[in-house]
C-alpha cells in the first residue's frame, strides 16, 4: 500500500463530471477517481475549512464512529474493477467496512486518517505527470483556492 494525499477536486469538462485528484506521498504517480457532485462538495468543504449550518453525511459517521469509540484507522482504495474503484474503511481493531472511495476520501479528511492505494490499482490508474506539465498541477492548484464548493452543484 502507498499513502497518498488528496490535492483537490475540480470538474472535468466537457462532462461536468467532478473528479478528486490524488497523489503519492512518496512518489510521482497521479490517482484520478471521477466522483459524484456531492462527494466533490462534501471534500471540497472539508479541504476549505467550512462548515456547513447542518452536519453533512460524513460529518454524521464522523461522530457517529468518535461516539462509538471505534477510530477510522486508515482509508485503503483496494481495487479497480471494470473502471470502478472500491475502498475499504479500517476502523478500531481492524475492522474492515466496504466503503466508495470519494465517501472513504470526505471522511478520512474529517478525521485525519491516511489514505492508502494498493501498488496494483496506482499500477493500472495511476498516471505521471511529465516535468513540463507541472505548471499544469500548479494551475489546478491555484484553481482549488479559488473554487467554491457550491460550484459542483447541479
Amino acid at each position: 500500500m502507498r499513502e497518498l494525499s488528496v490535492i483537490g477536486v475540480r470538474v472535468e469538462l466537457p462532462t461536468n463530471q467532478p473528479i478528486v485528484l490524488l497523489k503519492e506521498a512518496a512518489g510521482e504517480r497521479y490517482l484520478p477517481i471521477w466522483i459524484g457532485a456531492v462527494e466533490a462538495t462534501a471534500i471540497a468543504f472539508e479541504q476549505q475549512g467550512m462548515k456547513p449550518a447542518r452536519p453533512l453525511t460524513h460529518d454524521l459517521l464522523r461522530d457517529v464512529l468518535a461516539a462509538l469509540k471505534a477510530p477510522l484507522r486508515v482509508v485503503e482504495i483496494t481495487e479497480l474493477k471494470e473502471n470502478v474503484f472500491f475502498a475499504d474503511l479500517v476502523i478500531g481493531d481492524g475492522l474492515r467496512v466496504s466503503a466508495r472511495p470519494s465517501d472513504a476520501i470526505a471522511l478520512a479528511l474529517r478525521v485525519g486518517a491516511p489514505i492508502r492505494c494498493a501498488e496494483k490499482v496506482l499500477d493500472e490508474a495511476g498516471i505521471v505527470i511529465p516535468d513540463e506539465q507541472e505548471d499544469e498541477v500548479e494551475k489546478f492548484r491555484e484553481f482549488l483556492e479559488q473554487v467554491s464548493p457550491e460550484d459542483f452543484a447541479g
